[in-house]
This record gives structure tokens, C-alpha cells and sequence, in this order.
């Protein structure tokens, strides 16, 4: 096994130049040729990424590209700061590379290679996005991530609706990655520095400034955008409808979520101890975002009969809940959301690849046209995989998921925040058992006007097949349902893991000790570490909760199955705000950029009045 600090840029390296080789070379290769080398160049970048994140769990790795190491405390060379949380978050996105690739391998008929050079190109930047220690190497892969993403998006461009989930995808990504742009130069103008620990060690002592704050708002809306935090999430639903859905896999599973992670990095990095003393005020803006994304996202999660939609829209309420922990600035609150990002990450990924299976085997993705279709025999096994997701999603306890919320609700110590949250994961869980209800055994009715259902059949963005008998193979079923049953292990199984908790709470630990990473970086003498806090495990209350939030999705699920027995002269008026949500997401790009603006100007207009 390679040294450490060779597997940093190793990690970036192997796919990129994977890509490019298959890009050049793909048309001498035989036809599963390129299969075979991306899902071991993905493989080996998630065993590259393990490997670092138990190496560095003590201690940073700062890799610095062509020796250009610090001299006299003052950084001018690109670097990669890695610890275990960003290594998690590389191993996340090779793992769920890895599982769509292999589940890629029997869901189109004819790719091309140029399919697998994107796949490949989107992780190097994800693997990228996540290591970077400098705000523009963060912008330079962001942009790879995003171009990739844009053409993955495409796939099935000769469609209408693929071209308008697209060019929204595009259009509202690109203003957020010029609006990071712009931050970054005001950044930069004030302090001279893009290395993260330099801008920490220029502002140290003074006032931020103007420039600062604003290019700080600029900085947290372009990641905000990717994330597809309210209000600036209206691009998501639409490009997760269009995408082919094992890409999707890999969008819902760690690409939107990543900025989170990048976010807490920027924060504590370069500016936590220049807002020391207004860090109530970055708590209540983020905490406010965070809860109306939770709400927004599971109330239109409900609203939704077509499967991507309902995880496009429960990927925004997940985002709400990651950025709540983040947003607690403490080190139990940002254990919880990268807990919550690498469990609720995998069981995403899962759904999104199950639906795969779904198209492929009935030929559609909605659920009232699938009704009943998935009652025989074969379709126990992912009728019992997608329930798994829901059950997950909705915090059944011990796993993953509850373990992560525990911490955020535990450190927030809010009973208003934790019912917010809760009850998100309760309606979010319960759209996908009653996904499951509906399509597997036939309940509820064919029809529902509370549900947005979409007009063609198969779904846009998948390729052309009718419904797939091929699914009575052995070995079909196989490839089809291993990868989300290991995503769904991998979901499940991380709260499992003796110690976990705590070791999640110590790498929270330390990546908030903003002055020991600074030290590290600029090669200075390095100051003592606070100890960590005991992992607080999750008491009587989370579990009370948790339990509540399982049976409650089952409840719900169920209510909304036959909600129109009981409503009678109440559907009216349950319809009526449903239009009104709804009608906010009416594809319109520039609707969608008016609540862009708007959302900026809100977050600049609280953050320059109170960040001084």
C-alpha cells in the first residue's frame, strides 16, 4: 500500500486519468471494457479513501502539489488538507460510484464510453471538492463536478423535458458557482490569501470588514445553490427528473450534499474565529434555512407521485437536517450531520437505484401508473429494499440515521428544532412505504389529485426499453439489486459500529480546531487540542422519537393512501395550499432566479447588519 500523502493526489489522479484514457482509447477496447476498468478505478479510489481516513484520524495530512510547502508561515501552493470527515466523504462518493457503475453494467443497452469518462470525471471533482484546502481549488472542482454533472444530466437530450431539466440544472448552478466566484475575489481583495488557514491567519485580530462579509454571504449562497437548500433548491427536482437514475444515484447520494461538508470546512477554517463573536447570528440564519428546508422539502416530498420527484424532494428535507447540525457550531451537531450525510447519503443512492430496477423491470417511474404492477413473486425482494429505505429514512432505530439525528437534536437541545426534524423524517419515510404499498401490493387508488403525476411513460431521461422480462434471470436480479442492498447495509449498519459516536465526535473535535489545522497547514508550532467530549449516546428521548417517527411514517403512509375516504369536505381546503406549494415549482428558470435573488438578498441583507 502506498504512503498516505501519495494517496491524496492518487485519489483525484486514478479517475481522471481513467477518463481520459477511456475517452482516447475506449473504441480499441471490447464492449465491457470500459465497464470493467471504471468500476475498478472507482473501487480503488474508495479503498485510497478508507485507507485515509483511518490514517489521519489523528492528526491532518497536508499534501502540498509540487512541494511548494509554506515559507515563513505564508502559503502560496495548492494544497489538500485531508482528514477523516473529508476522507469519509471521498469513500461515499467512490462507494456509490462504484455501486452505479456496477449497477450500469446491465441497464443500458448501448452507453458509449464517453458515459463512463463522465461518471469518472464527476467523482475526480467530488473526491476533489471534498480534500481542497484553498477556496479556489474548491471553485476549480466544483466546476469540474458541475460540468460533468451538467452532461450526465443530458444524457437523453433528443427529449423535451430533458432539455428543460438541464438548462435549469445549469442555468442556477452556474449563477451559484459565479456568485462563490465573486466572494472569492472580495475574499481574496481583503486578505490577499485563498488558502484557507492564511485567510484565518490574516483576519485574526481585526474586525472581518465588508468585504469580507460579503464575499462570506456570496461564498455560503454558491454552496447553498449546489446543496439545494431552500430557497435556492427549485433546480433539483427538475434535473433529478431528467437524469438517467443510476446518475441520479450518485446526485442524490453525495453530490448535493457534499457542499455541506465543504461548508462546515470554509467555516471553521478561514472564518470561525473572525465571526467569533457573531456566531449566534450565523446560527440563527443557517438554523432558519435549515428548517424551512426540512418542512418545504417533506411537505413536497408528499405532493409527489413521480419516484424521482420524491427523492429529489427528500433530498431537500435530508440537506435540512445536515445543515441544522452544521449550523449548531458544535462538535456534536457536525458529527451528527456527516453521520447523516454518509447513512442518509447511501439509502438515497439505494432508492434512486431501485427505481432503476423499477423502470427497467414494469417501464415506469410514477407511482399511480404503477399501481399494483410490481404484485408477483419476483417482486418481494425490492418491495422489501425499498421499505428498508423509508423505515431508515423515517429514524427507525438503531441506525444510521437515528444515530445522526440524536446527535444534532441532542447538541441543539431545541424542542421546537426537534420536532421540525423529526416530523420530516416521518413524512419523508412515509412517501416511500406508500411508493411501496401502492406499487407492490396494489393498495390505494389509481387516482389521487393531491399528487403531482407525470404525463409520459417510461419516464424521461431513462433509455427506451418496454417493461423488461428479463428480470425472471437469476443473474439479472443480481446485478440489479446487490448494489442498493449494499448501499442499504452500508445506511443501516454504520451506527453498528462499536464506537462510532465517539469517533465521530473526536474527528468533529478536531476538525473545529481551527488554529491546530492553521498551524499544521502554515507549518508552525502546533498548540494542544482540546480533548474531545464524551459521545453522548442517544437517551430516552431519541428513542421515544425515534420510535414515534417510524410509526407515525406508517401512519401517514397509510392516511395517505385513503386520505379521500375520510376528507369529504375537507379536501378542498387540504388541496388549496397543496396548489399553492406547488405552483412555486412551476419550472419557470426565471421564477426560479427571482427566489434566488430574493434568498440572497435575505441572507446578505441579516448577515451585513449583524456580522460587524
Amino acid at each position: 500500500m502506498a504512503e498516505p500523502d501519495v494517496l491524496a493526489p492518487l485519489a483525484v489522479a486514478v479517475p481522471l486519468g481513467t477518463a481520459a484514457l477511456l475517452a482516447a482509447a475506449a473504441r480499441w477496447i471490447p464492449r465491457r471494457g470500459p465497464d470493467v476498468v471504471a468500476i475498478i478505478a472507482s473501487a480503488a479510489v474508495t479503498a485510497m479513501a478508507v485507507v485515509l481516513a483511518v490514517t489521519t484520524q489523528d492528526e491532518p495530512l497536508v499534501y502540498w502539489f509540487g512541494g511548494w510547502h509554506p515559507v515563513g508561515g505564508v502559503a502560496i501552493g495548492i494544497a489538500f488538507v485531508v482528514e477523516p470527515s473529508s476522507a469519509a466523504m471521498a469513500a461515499l462518493a467512490g462507494l456509490i460510484t462504484l455501486a452505479s457503475l456496477a449497477f450500469s453494467w446491465r441497464y443500458f443497452e448501448e452507453t458509449g464510453h464517453l458515459y463512463h469518462a463522465l461518471v469518472l470525471t464527476l467523482l475526480a471533482g467530488m473526491v476533489g471538492f471534498s480534500l481542497s484546502g484553498d477556496l479556489f481549488n474548491i471553485f476549480v472542482w466544483l466546476e469540474l463536478m458541475s460540468v460533468a454533472a451538467y452532461a450526465l444530466c443530458g444524457y437523453r437530450i433528443g427529449q423535451r423535458g430533458v432539455i428543460q431539466g438541464a438548462v435549469n440544472f445549469a442555468v442556477l448552478n452556474t449563477i451559484g458557482t459565479l456568485t462563490m466566484l465573486l466572494g472569492i475575489a472580495l475574499v481574496y481583495g481583503r486578505t490577499g490569501a485563498l488558502n484557507l488557514a492564511q485567510i484565518a491567519e490574516t483576519l485574526r485580530g481585526r474586525p472581518p470588514g465588508g468585504p469580507v462579509i460579503v464575499g462570506f454571504v456570496l461564498i455560503t449562497t454558491g454552496l447553498l445553490v449546489k446543496a439545494g437548500t431552500v430557497p435556492f433548491h427549485f433546480w433539483l427536482a427538475d434535473a433529478y427528473t431528467v437524469v438517467p437514475a443510476p446518475v441520479g444515484a450518485l446526485f442524490a447520494g453525495v453530490m448535493s450534499d457534499l457542499p455541506f461538508h465543504t461548508f462546515a470546512r470554509i467555516y471553521w477554517d478561514g472564518f470561525s474565529e473572525a465571526l467569533a463573536a457573531h456566531q449566534q447570528a450565523v446560527r440563527t440564519a443557517l438554523l432558519a434555512m435549515a428548517a424551512a428546508s426540512v418542512v418545504i422539502g417533506a411537505a413536497m416530498t408528499l405532493l409527489q407521485a413521480d419516484l424521482k420527484r420524491q427523492v429529489a424532494f427528500a433530498t431537500v428535507a435530508a440537506g435540512g437536517t445536515m445543515l441544522a447540525g452544521i449550523a449548531l457550531l458544535t462538535p456534536e451537531g457536525l458529527a451528527g450531520s456527516t453521520i447523516l450525510l454518509v447513512a442518509d447519503g447511501a439509502l438515497k443512492a439505494a432508492v434512486f437505484l431501485l427505481i432503476s430496477g423499477i423502470i427497467q423491470w414494469l417501464g415506469a417511474g410514477d407511482e399511480l401508473l404503477l399501481h399494483e404492477r410490481g404484485r408477483r413473486r419476483r417482486g418481494l425482494v425490492p418491495a422489501v429494499l425499498l421499505s428498508c429505505c423509508g423505515l431508515g429514512l423515517a429514524l427507525l432505530p438503531p441506525f444510521g440515521p437515528f444515530l445522526g439525528t440524536a446527535l444534532v437534536t441532542g447538541s441543539a437541545g431545541q424542542h421546537l428544532l426537534t420536532t421540525v426534524l423529526v416530523c420530516g423524517a416521518a413524512v419523508t419515510g412515509a412517501v416511500f412505504l406508500r411508493s411501496t404499498a401502492r406499487i407492490f401490493l396494489g393498495w390505494g387508488p389509481t387516482e389521487d389529485p393531491a399528487l403531482t403525476q407525470e404525463p409520459t411513460e417510461p419516464d424521461e431521461g431513462e433509455p427506451e426499453f418496454q417493461p423488461n422480462e428479463d428480470w425472471n434471470s437469476l443473474g439479472h436480479r443480481i446485478v440489479m439489486l446487490t448494489p442498493p442492498a449494499v448501499l442499504i447495509a452500508v445506511g443501516y449498519g454504520l451506527a453498528l459500529v462499536p464506537g462510532v459516536d465517539g469517533w465521530f465526535t473526536r474527528v468533529a473535535q478536531h476538525f473545529t480546531e481551527a488554529r491546530h489545522t492553521g498551524a499544521l497547514v502554515l507549518g508552525r508550532p502546533l498548540p494542544p487540542v482540546s480533548p474531545a467530549p464524551p459521545p453522548s449516546e442517544p437517551g430516552r428521548g431519541a428513542w421515544l422519537w425515534s420510535v414515534i417517527s417510524s410509526a407515525g411514517a406508517v401512519l401517514l403512509a397509510a392516511a395517505s393512501l385513503w386520505w379521500q375516504r375520510w376528507a369529504g369536505r375537507l379536501r378542498h381546503v387540504l388541496l388549496a395550499p397543496a396548489a399553492v406549494l406547488k405552483g412555486l415549482h412551476d419550472g419557470s428558470v426565471g421564477d426560479y432566479a427571482l427566489w434566488f435573488t430574493v434568498g440572497l438578498a435575505a441572507l446578505g441583507t441579516g448577515w451585513s447588519l449583524t456580522l460587524r
